[in-house]
């Protein structure tokens, strides 16, 4: 990699000690001739901005800053260096004390590319927004502890109807999340594959299904109540009966800066399940 010219550092806004940290770091990469910018990381509009002009970008936070960078950074093919000031840390590359100010000024870091989703959701035949998603695009029940019934179709032919808290479209990266938690496959972070994964499904035997990278899945939503659409896990849009959400993958990339060796990911997984007691 060429050496750094511009960097952003992205803190979590609500973890004083990641503000100290991005002030500290900034002025050691400024004494290596390098420029940047301390944004909030939830302030996703001033990161689009500034993103075209950087070279990196720096979160201090956990895996839900990360994520938020991720979609920010996407467009403008910024990759992300993650710092885990949080708890799991799947997506983080280091913790705090292993920062090399010097290292990544000079570039010393190869990227990693991963797979993001697109999502829309319409009602009554119209477009009512769009997101894109690094870990998953969820469709589920909203207050009621009352099932949904979700027509799946892929690629427009229809699966089936589940009757269900609802469904999960997830990339690589989600696997790792929601998938996990409700059972589905971990998927290798580099692979392009989608997997849908129906929440607590009622008498059905499809828990999970592996998807090829262009696949599109659509639901469409019947409810006699509330429903919610959320998109990892920081966007949410509330769903009513014959709404339809459409999810594929997104033609953006999120891109991570790494200094692990290109392996990580497997040493890193056996380490998070142990530590979870998995």
């Amino acid at each position: 990699m060429s050496p750094m010219k511009q960097f952003l550092l992205l803190h979590h806004p609500k973890l004083p000690h990641a503000f100290t940290l991005a002030q500290q770091w900034a002025r050691e990469l400024e004494r290596r001739g390098a420029q940047g910018a301390l944004i909030s990381a939830w302030d996703e509009n001033e990161i689009r901005r500034a993103a075209p002009d950087a070279t990196l970008a720096i979160t201090l936070g956990g895996d839900g800053t990360i994520l938020r960078a991720a979609r920010a950074c996407a467009s403008a093919n910024l990759p992300i260096l993650g710092i885990n000031l949080g708890r799991v840390g799947f997506l983080s590359e280091m913790m705090p004390e292993q920062f090399d100010a010097r290292a990544v000024a000079e570039g010393k870091y190869w990227i990693e590319e991963r797979a993001m989703l697109r999502s829309i959701w319409s009602r009554d035949g119209e477009s009512r927004g769009e997101a894109e998603a690094l870990n998953d695009v969820v469709v589920g029940r909203g207050k009621l502890a009352r099932v949904i019934r979700l027509a799946t179709y892929i690629d427009g032919d229809y699966l089936k109807t589940f009757v269900s808290d609802g469904a999960i479209v997830a990339t690589a990266t989600g696997s790792t999340a929601y998938v996990f938690a409700t059972g589905g496959p971990i998927l290798a972070p580099e692979v392009r594959t989608l997997v849908l994964v129906p929440i607590a499904p009622y008498l059905s035997q499809l828990k999970s299904l592996v998807l090829p990278e262009g696949s599109r899945v659509l639901f469409r939503l019947e409810t006699d109540h509330d429903a919610i659409l959320t998109v990892d896990g920081q966007i949410d849009v509330e769903l009513q009966n014959g709404d339809e959400v459409l999810v594929q993958a997104s033609k953006q990339i999120a891109r991570f800066a790494r200094f692990q060796a290109r392996t990580y990911f497997y040493g890193t997984l056996v380490d998070r399940l142990r530590e979870r007691g998995a």
